[in-house]
């Protein structure tokens, strides 16, 4: 991907923002950005998913996304439904139907639209271990971010299309092809969560949701940018014992999750924390459990 095309900084204010090239998935800080999660609050409610589990029809319910969208999809054949939508990620997409933008973060886009539009692709998949989420890890040789895992993802192109539309749909699905190979027409996009804004590099981004449903080898295109691809278990990341609270040199803290010998934090981690909380499958996990983060993060 060419370097016009990648995020600088994303998750201020845990981390200062950079000069080389990062996805709008970087782990810098969800303290502001996306926050902890909120134990008071309640989300759809539905079971944990623990282990392999039958892949059968959803209910069906189509996404909507409005007629510019609609006229969007047929002329490029991107969009979002729900058809054929395993059961466990039933509750994920009634949340992204519901969730408003103040229950993700503190910012919100400008009114005037300022902000460069970006992507990510929030994959979901089944593996051998149960359902799983697709992430990659940056290269410990880049000068910012180094070895911090992420969602595939980058800015909008303008052969992407309309930013308000189906845009962030074929970014998302572009990006996640060039960073870790795998085939877009696998997957099944059947919702988006509110666009967040990232203040301190002005980058507006779209986590996309998807369904891995024919899923194609994955690894790393290009060693320079990424160290590794791999997938968790949705199991792990709800475990309480895999959960605490990233704490930067600065004071500023978020949620983290340490699974498959990685730190997921910063925006990364907090899109998860509140993909969890959402769904209902959050569990009580000690928040008093800090792990410190180096300052170089």
């Amino acid at each position: 991907m060419a370097d016009d095309r990648r995020c600088e900084s994303t998750g201020v204010p845990m981390t200062h923002a950079q000069t080389h090239r990062t996805t709008p998935a970087g782990n810098d800080s969800a303290e502001g950005v996306l926050g902890n999660s909120n134990p008071g609050a309640t989300g759809p409610g539905g079971p944990v998913p623990v282990g392999p589990v039958p892949v059968g029809p959803g209910p069906g319910m189509p996404v909507p996304v409005g007629r510019a969208a609609e006229a969007g999809v047929a002329e490029a054949g991107v969009g979002l439904t729900t058809d054929g939508l395993p059961a466990w990620l039933d509750p994920v997409a009634r949340a992204a139907r519901s969730v408003q933008p103040q229950q993700l973060s503190s910012f919100l886009p400008p009114e005037s639209g300022a902000g460069r539009q970006s992507a990510v692709l929030v994959l979901f998949g089944e593996g051998e271990r149960g359902p799983e989420l697709l992430l990659m890890e940056r290269a410990g040789t880049l000068r910012s971010h180094a070895g911090q895992p992420s969602f595939p993802g980058g800015a909008l192109d303008p052969e992407d299309g309309d930013q308000a539309t189906t845009g962030p749909l074929r970014a998302a699905l572009r990006e996640a092809e060039e960073e870790t190979g795998l085939d877009p027409r696998g997957v099944q996009l059947f919702g988006v969560l509110p666009r967040l804004y990232i203040p301190v590099s002005s980058f507006v981004v779209t986590p996309v949701l998807g369904w891995w449903r024919a899923p194609s080898p994955v690894g790393v295109v290009d060693p320079a940018e990424t160290a590794r691809v791999f997938t968790v278990p949705v199991a792990d990341l709800t475990d309480p014992a895999n959960r605490a609270t990233a704490v930067h040199p600065r004071g500023h803290s978020g949620p983290a999750f340490l699974v498959e010998s990685a730190l997921v934090w910063g925006f990364t981690a907090g899109v998860i924390d509140r993909i969890v909380h959402y769904a209902g499958w959050e569990r009580p996990w000690d928040r008093t459990r800090q792990v410190p983060l180096d300052w170089r993060a």
